[in-house]
């Protein structure tokens, strides 16, 4: 059965929305990741500065993903809880310190260090549990009768572990870049520094998923054998990690945070081949799992209203606090 156009459209919305989120909040959750390994005050500050007028609108995005899944795939959503619930729940409990440790931190002296604790620790959490559940989806999911038919620890196999550390790399590496573009002085230094090791990180970390868990499955039961074309985005990703690290040796502030966003975007892609038409690889596709036409359609006419709204918000909140950050957005 193929998918109508309306599911279409809400499977783009629902993929734009996924890869928005991804590198505008992996950017601040790396800068979270980034804040644990430093104790220097001045560089802290600095480092919140630097996302203050952006975290919490990126996030706006992660709410259109959940909201989108349970309208218009309901049952891809079913399965995903199902499958994730503990990590779901650790997604919100490190995003709900990361909130409060934000607005907090600067209002209490004494307990400055629980807040700082639970900002750089939520970050990290987050970052973690969102690679997992990918790396668990890429080893395919047990599904029967349209219900979640696997363990609740399917997100902690060795492959889906090495994911999870390495989208804590890859989200440090994207904030590094953040850091080098929006920062100066010392901050900036310390921030290039680290981009080596962290995009160095990153490669090897995907590399040992595949190669020391065995589990060449993975690619084996994916749609890659049969859309070889698709080979071009790992090459291309291969390609941005690389120039990230010579952009960082060039100090050239835009490259390495363009070419972080280079990476996600090619690795994002390459999912996206690998799992297409399936939402829930490999067991529900965007036809199987679409809810009714009239559902959809009545979906679609407050999309057309929301998304540009949030578009439009998002634009302008990034345009208005352009450029380097200076002393602060105060």
């Amino acid at each position: 059965m193929n998918a109508s156009d309306l599911a279409l459209f809400w499977a783009g919305v629902i993929a734009v929305s996924i890869l928005v989120y991804v590198i505008l909040d992996g950017f601040d959750l790396g800068v979270g990741v980034l804040f644990g390994t430093t104790r220097d005050e001045t560089r802290r500050r600095q480092m919140m500065d630097s996302i203050a007028p952006f975290w919490d609108g990126n996030e706006t995005w992660l709410v259109v993903i959940g909201a989108g899944l349970f309208a218009a795939f309901p049952e891809v959503y079913a399965v995903f809880l199902g499958a994730f619930y503990l990590p779901v729940l650790l997604l919100l409990i490190g995003l709900i310190f990361r909130g409060v440790a934000f607005e907090f931190r600067l209002r209490s002296e004494r307990m400055r260090p629980v807040w700082d604790l639970g900002f750089s620790l939520g970050s990290t959490v987050v970052a973690f549990v969102q690679g997992a559940a990918v790396g668990a989806m890429m080893r395919g999911m047990p599904v029967v009768d349209g219900q979640y038919a696997g363990g609740p620890l399917l997100w902690l196999a060795p492959f889906p572990v090495l994911t999870g550390i390495g989208l804590v790399f890859g989200y440090a590496l994207l904030g590094a870049g953040w850091l080098v573009l929006k920062s100066e002085g010392e901050l900036r230094d310390w921030a290039y520094r680290r981009i080596p090791w962290l995009a160095t990180g990153v490669l090897t970390l995907l590399c040992v998923a595949f190669a020391v868990t065995f589990d060449f499955s993975v690619l084996a039961q994916s749609n890659l054998q049969e859309r070889p074309w698709g080979l071009v985005f790992p090459a291309l990703a291969a390609l941005a990690l690389l120039a990230v690290v010579l952009g960082a040796r060039d100090k050239r502030d835009g490259v390495p945070f363009a070419m972080s966003v280079l990476f996600f975007v090619a690795a994002f892609l390459s999912l996206g081949v690998m799992f297409w038409p399936y939402m829930i690889p490999y067991a529900l596709t965007v036809a199987d799992a679409a809810s009714p036409e009239a559902s959809l359609a009545f979906l679609s006419y407050g999309a057309l209203v929301v998304l540009p709204v949030i578009a439009a918000y998002t634009i302008g909140v990034y345009w208005v606090f352009r450029g380097k950050t200076g002393k602060g957005y105060g």
